[in-house]
């Protein structure tokens, strides 16, 4: 019987109860967000409460608080931060993220989201996990608008994961409402593989396409790189 639960260096993540698991993506995007200072950080889709724990131990002046739709999820994440080191500084909201948003304005420099990105691709009959992988629940249009509410309008910083294809979709709505990325990310498995995911950076300050980063987990003869090892090595037990 496989393990319910992923071990890290400092905390554990049980997941029996969630639909979707500890992912590449969550650990990617909870390494690579950044920003300099952030008070309050919010996650949005938190899932296990993964990326949520990752930020706490990277930031410990930070409130955290992680928004999760789905009840066994948000009941998950919050047993796994509970058990964590940094119980008293983050927070799981069981609500829909559009419900969230109308109570906060301006107030987040730090915004991350692994969020759902299989728009009209066919469900299956796990509703459970039609919520993690299906964004019905939260369109992009939805996303951004209430990420441009809820971000610092000063020097916030809004971080997101998504295939190409969908990262270019939301990068459409993103300019649209005023948000201009300023770092960009390419992860591939390995440098002779394609683009499995785009890692983006916005904020409100205009600025012109930045130079993609590419980071690849693996080299060809399928070791770790020492870019992905470098990256990870604060949380991953096998680094």
């Amino acid at each position: 019987m496989a393990n319910t639960y992923f071990q890290f260096k400092q905390f554990t993540i049980h997941q029996e109860n969630c639909a979707m698991k500890v992912s590449t993506d969550a650990v990617i995007l909870g390494a690579l967000a950044c920003h300099s200072s952030p008070a309050s950080i919010l996650d949005i889709g938190t899932g296990t409460g993964v990326i949520s724990l990752m930020l706490a131990q990277r930031y410990p002046e930070a409130t955290i608080h992680g928004i999760e739709v789905d009840e066994a999820a948000a009941g998950q994440a919050t047993g796994n931060i509970q058990a964590s080191p940094w119980c008293d500084r983050v927070h799981v909201n069981h609500t829909r993220f559009q419900e969230f948003v109308k109570n906060a304005a301006g107030e987040y420099p730090l915004i991350v989201s692994n969020p759902p990105y299989f728009p009209n691709h066919i469900k299956s009959t796990d509703i459970q996990r039609n919520l993690a992988l299906h964004n019905d629940e939260l369109p992009f249009g939805d996303l951004i608008k209430g990420v441009v509410k809820s971000l610092d309008k000063e020097n916030g910083k809004f971080w997101i994961i998504l295939p190409p294809q969908q990262m270019l979709e939301l990068d459409k709505i993103a300019r649209f409402f005023g948000l201009y990325s300023h770092e960009w990310y390419a992860l591939k498995d390995r440098p002779s593989t394609k683009v499995l995911r785009h890692i983006k950076a916005y904020s409100f300050a205009e600025a012109s396409i930045p130079e993609i980063s590419t980071i690849c987990i693996k080299n060809n003869d399928f070791s770790y790189t020492d870019s992905y090892q470098d990256l990870l090595k604060d949380f991953l037990l096998i680094f």
